[in-house]
């Protein structure tokens, strides 16, 4: 009975010793299938990721900007007009607080606003209003025919709706969502209008790292 006893308790350690081997393989192995998957983006993301469509346009200081030489940061970009009464001040408000939250991180993310009313933003105009939002801001200006095809690859809505009675004489309505490309100059995601600033902060730590 003693060497029975004495066999069981060997059998017993035996087998925990394996059990405790084989958790900690299977551990082991989640955390690496963890480490392979792609990050989750709060934000609507494109899957796969496409090239960001290119252009080059004149920022506020009368500089040419040319999307694909941003490769070493992540870039927001937003279609919006300085005229705009509510949607364009809100998010570029958003954006700004996005920019303060993320500290040094900041360094490596570019906020560009491309207008969609060039005939009255010009250069100087925009850089009175983007900076006003963050020193860092930029505004992007071209002529209609430059802007057109751009609006058409980044799909966004734009069309003049006059006002005849108004001061403004005429508004622009617009699709407001924000677009984001990564340091490798692809299209990630897409935000839509108010997307809580915790949201982009919280993609862009993510982003800034790859």
């Amino acid at each position: 009975m003693k060497v029975l006893r004495i066999l069981a308790i060997q059998y017993e350690k035996n087998y925990m010793r394996k059990y405790i081997s084989l958790l900690l393989l299977t551990l082991a192995l989640a955390s690496l299938g963890a480490c392979g998957r792609a990050p989750e983006l709060k934000g609507t993301r494109l899957d796969p990721a496409l090239p960001a469509p290119d252009f080059t346009l004149t920022d506020h200081t009368g500089q040419p900007f040319t999307l694909s030489e941003q490769q070493d940061k992540v870039v927001l970009l937003y279609f919006g007009f300085t005229s705009c009464p509510d949607i364009c001040p809100i998010e570029l408000s958003n954006l700004a607080t996005v920019k303060r939250e993320l500290g040094a991180a900041a360094a490596d993310v570019e906020v560009a606003m491309i207008t969609v009313d060039p005939e009255r933003d010009l250069p100087e105009r925009l850089a009175i209003y983007v900076t006003h939002f963050d020193p860092a801001f930029i505004g992007l200006h071209g002529e209609p025919e430059e802007l057109a095809p751009i609006y058409r690859d980044y799909g966004v809505h734009v069309e003049r709706r006059d006002m005849p009675q108004s001061a403004m004489v005429y508004t622009i309505d617009h699709s407001g969502f924000v677009y984001l490309i990564d340091k490798a100059g692809r299209w990630r995601t897409l935000y839509a209008h108010n997307t809580p600033a915790a949201d982009i902060v919280s993609d862009l730590r993510i982003l800034v790292r790859e």
